[in-house]
Parts: C-alpha cells; structure tokens; sequence
C-alpha cells in the first residue's frame, strides 16, 4: 500500500475509536442536490442592508468530498454530487458543545479525507464574494474512501498536472474517471436520452417491446463469428446471440403487428474504434411494410433523436470535425452506382476472377474463402465507406449478400435491403424481409455451402425458423441500428470506448 492508502485505514481506525461508524447502515435522506441549489436560490437585501434568504432555509444533501480549505476557525468543503459541486461552509463554534467538541477539530479537521463520502443538512446563503454555498449544522460520515482520488492540480501558469487522462486507465476505471473528469458523464446522459427517444418513437408506432433468448443453439440472423459456451444440464453446445432477427420475425409469425427490442449482441470478432464484442442494438420488424416505408421511419426518428438530445433543439451533430445533418431526406444510393461512383468499376458485370484481380490490385486484403459477395462488400468497405458522411442509404444489395432479404421486385439478382451510413460508417441494417419459406431454404444452403469453402461468418441452417415461416409470415419491413455507433455520432466521440460505460479490456498486467 501507498503511504496515503496506509494513513487513511489509520484514519478509519480512529474514527471507529471515536464511536463513528464511517459505514453506517442507516438511510440518509437526501433533499436536494448542488445544482438545484446553485442555479435556484433566491435571497434579498433588506431596508437595514440585511440579507434575506427567501429558500432552501433547510437542505440535506450528499456527495464526496473533493476539495477542503481552513479559514481560521472555519472549514471550506467541496461537495460533489450527481448534479456538480457546491461549497460548504463549516464553523467551530456550531461543533464545541458537549460531546461534539472532539468532532470538528479531530474526526473533520484531522480524519476526514478527500473522495469520502458525507451527508450534511444546514441552510443556503451567499458568501461575502457571491457563492452559493451551504452552512453545515449537521454532518455525517457516509463511506472511507480508503485510496486516494487523483486530484487534479494548476500552477500559476494554468499549466494542469495530475489529470486522470490516459486512456486505457479512464476505460478500465470508470469508477474514477467519472468521478473526477465529470464532463464525461454528459456523454452517458445523452446515450439514456438517445435510448429513451428511439423507445418512445417505437411505442408511438403501436409497437410491442419484447425480450429474446442471449443464449441460443444456432447462431442465426447475422453474418458473424459466434461465442460459444456449453450447457451442463443439457449437455449441448449454445451460442451467445450475434442477432435477435429469427426470433423477433417468429413473433411477426406469431400475430403480432410490430415488435421491437434493445439488446445486447455478442460477436467473437476484432475490437478497434468502432468494434467491441459486446454491444447494444435495437432491430424493429412491422408487418404489411417494405423497406421504403422504413427508410421514412428511420429519417423521422433519428430526426426527432437529433433534436432532442441537442438543447439547441437543432438537428445537426458535430462527428469528428463533420457536421452532420440529421433531417430528412437523406440521399439513397444502389450498392452497385456507389462502388461505380468512388471506383470506375461496374461490379454488376463483373465475375469472381475479376473482383479478385481488382482487390490484389488495390491491396484489399481478402482470402479463397470469399466469394462475389463478399469480395463487392470488402471493396465497399476500402473504397466507398470513407465518403458517406452525410446521413446516407445504400440500397438494393446483390442477394448473395443478403440471405434473409426478399428479392427486388424489378432488378432481377438484387435484394430490397438498405443500410444507412453516417460520417463513413455503418450504424443500420434494414430489409424487406423475406417470407418465402422455399427460397428462404435455398438461402440457406448457400450459405452452407459458404460455410464449406471456410466462411465463419457464414449462416447456419435453423430449421425451426423454416418451420415458422411454413406457418406464413406477412410482409414484413425489419431494421437494426448500432446503438453504439448513434451514440458516438450524437456525442461527438470518436470511439466506441467513450460511449461504452465499461468497454472490453485486455487482462490488466501486475507486477
């Protein structure tokens, strides 16, 4: 332990020898918070020149301790709480009688460390240069912090030391960082609003928030390399989920009109600025709708999303020095016009050999695995990404690429799918599904033979899926958005690490 670390358990101890309990189990009941007190209170000067304070005559309230200055024989606290930080005001005199006297100039003065947490209860009032503040008549200690924070110091010269800003430390220990680079928890606030809007929008349309298994025997409605974990009791192989899709359209079988859900997927794949393997969606799916009507519903929401996180109430956001613009209508693009576009090259006509040929060309890395549709999409992503930066839907995909979408009723080869692009990346996935159990079969086995050639990302058959889709399932308009990615793009952020309160981390080494 530190020499700090060692004093403060000291400190513990000779709080417990003065009969304080800095642990105690009682509730503490909090009436208010720094910034309500901060931004609302009211006093006023008096014919004689007295004050009068016209609220928050009394205050309870809780938070750590965070910095702590002597006045004579008067004690100056910061207390920070959920909402910001307020000063307190402590004097002697309100402490010397009886069995109080040890408590301020021993357990306050000597015991008290910063990062401990406290509740106290007093009145507000403004100090002689202005600030808010409250005079402390009660104090309680609430938790020991036993490790110091690290506090954050300037010279004259505004030059900062100390700060809690490498990057891995910050991700690793949320606990500090927030507590200390409390700017930060703004970026949290936005993604619970961000959450909160898309749900209120869905609840709107008459849809139906519902919950699917994590745990599931096929890893279906994706292309992705699953985690695989095992069943004791079953004794069978489960697969953490890389998609909800099969599920959700099953409950589409089922009768419902439009069922939506938040939840967490999980892909056994690389981890970088955009990628972790845990991470939250939301996937939507509407019976007797088609992929034109949900690319009106996604400008409306991600509008109204906009909007609403923004208090300016505007519907643009600043990503990585792009402003991006929010309100509809946003550009639509065919897959094949937009490779044209950035590259000269008509894939449509193109074969296998000739997308291979093209990709050594350029050093786009790919393997014999792949075949045309994924070599199109691994062009896409080196050549055309890049460039959507604008709210942005590419449209109507080769159905190699898309084995869960209906066919395009007029461009034969084609699947009426969209994704939506936003400041070069991908943050949503949405078709016109597929109800035909027949093709859906032949898809299938497509895939399989994918899988065959080496693809891992390739689907699996999911015979219980076929069987639902034997029942009849209506026309159907399905979509998947990366809650993640939005919330970067609202917030400004360029990884998804800010955006994750507790984002995957190697093992921490020790010594």
């Amino acid at each position: 332990m530190t020499e700090q670390e060692i004093q403060r358990r000291e400190s513990l101890s000779k709080l417990r020898e003065m009969g304080i309990d800095p642990y105690p189990a009682d509730m503490f009941e909090v009436t208010a918070n720094a910034r309500e007190i901060i931004s609302n209170y009211q006093e006023e000067i008096l014919e004689d020149g007295t004050k009068n304070r016209l609220n928050y005559q009394t205050v309870a309230l809780a938070g750590r301790i965070m910095a702590t200055r002597e006045a004579g024989k008067a004690l100056f606290l910061n207390l920070q709480d959920a909402t910001g930080r307020i000063q307190l005001y402590m004097r002697r005199d309100d402490f010397m009688q009886g069995e109080e006297a040890p408590f301020f100039d021993v357990a306050i003065k000597k015991l008290l460390d910063l990062g401990d947490y406290v509740g106290v209860s007093g009145y507000a009032f403004k100090t002689k240069t202005g600030e808010v503040s409250v005079h402390v008549q009660e104090f309680k200690f609430l938790a020991k912090s036993l490790r110091p924070l690290p506090v954050v110091k300037k010279d004259a010269e505004g030059n900062v030391y100390d700060a809690f800003t490498d990057p891995e430390q910050r991700y690793r220990m949320r606990y500090v960082d927030l507590t200390v680079n409390t700017e930060f928890r703004e970026i949290f606030i936005k993604r619970t609003k961000l959450i909160k809007t898309m749900r209120n929008y869905l609840d709107e349309l008459g849809l139906l928030e519902v919950e699917t298994p994590i745990l599931q025997p096929i890893h279906g409605g994706a292309a992705a390399r699953p985690f695989k974990t095992h069943h004791n009791t079953l004794d069978m192989t489960l697969y953490l989920r890389i998609a909800n899709e099969l599920y959700l359209k099953r409950l589409i079988v089922a009768g419902f009109d439009g069922v939506y859900e938040f939840a967490k997927m999980f892909r056994n794949e690389g981890m970088d600025r955009t990628h972790n393997p845990e991470f939250t969606a939301l996937e939507f799916y509407v019976a007797y709708k088609d992929y034109n009507w949900m690319m009106d519903v996604t400008e409306q929401m991600l509008e109204r999303v906009a909007r609403a996180i923004h208090t300016e109430g505007g519907s643009t956001a600043e990503v990585g020095g792009n402003v991006i613009n929010f309100a509809g209508p946003y550009r639509r693009l065919t897959m094949f016009d937009a490779i044209q576009e950035y590259t000269g090259m008509n894939v449509e006509l193109a074969d296998e050999s000739e997308l291979r040929n093209y990709c050594k060309r350029e050093h786009i890395e790919i393997d014999n695995s792949m075949g045309k549709a994924k070599l199109i999409d691994e062009i896409f992503g080196e050549k055309v990404e890049k460039h959507l930066i604008q709210p942005t839907f590419l449209i109507d995909y080769p159905v190699e690429m898309s084995p869960l979408t209906k066919k395009h009723r007029t461009k034969p080869g084609l699947v009426e799918r969209f994704e939506l692009f936003v400041n070069g990346k991908e943050v949503a996935n949405a078709y016109s599904e597929l109800n035909d159990p027949l093709d859906q079969r032949e898809r299938f086995e497509d895939q399989l033979k994918l899988a065959a050639r080496g693809d891992e990302e390739a689907m699996a058959m999911d015979e219980d899926f076929l069987r639902a889709l034997e029942y009849g399932m209506p026309p159907t308009a399905g979509i998947g958005f990366g809650i993640d990615r939005l919330a970067m793009m609202f917030t400004g952020q360029t990884s998804i690490q800010e955006v994750l309160f507790f984002p995957q981390m190697r093992p921490e080494v020790t010594e």
